[in-house]
């Protein structure tokens, strides 16, 4: 069992990216993706999450109407659309699977990506 996280790099504040989740090694059509992220010094923070299936989705209240989440099922790929970037958006952002979109808390996901950097410069 895999998920990937790539598409993080240095942007400008106002800047948009898009980040990928690929999965591998099973099927996750009856899990949740979620995005967590974790700034230096602070603890895992939820981000977002969507069934597999696109039949739902959560947005943390922090970045809510700049973030979109979504997937592509013939890639296995969940991805996080992040726009109006700002500085205290940077962090590592890591993809996980878990069973359920109520599910906002780290430890309730089981599966996990290694995490991709954003920076956000001012």
């Amino acid at each position: 069992v895999q998920l990937q996280a790539s598409g993080g790099g240095l942007v400008t504040a106002g800047a948009s990216l898009r980040l990928s989740c690929l999965a591998s090694g099973r099927t996750f059509s009856n899990y949740a993706i979620g995005w967590f992220r974790q700034a230096p010094g602070k603890e895992r923070e939820f981000v977002a999450t969507m069934y597999w299936t696109g039949s739902g989705t959560r947005y943390a209240d922090s970045m809510k109407g700049r973030l979109a989440i979504s997937r592509d099922n013939s890639k296995n790929t969940a991805y996080l659309q992040m726009n109006s970037l700002k500085p205290e958006d940077t962090a590592v952002y890591y993809c996980a699977a878990g069973r359920s979109i109520s599910y906002t808390k780290s430890s309730e996901y089981a599966y996990w990506g290694q995490g991709t950097l954003v920076t956000v410069s001012s």
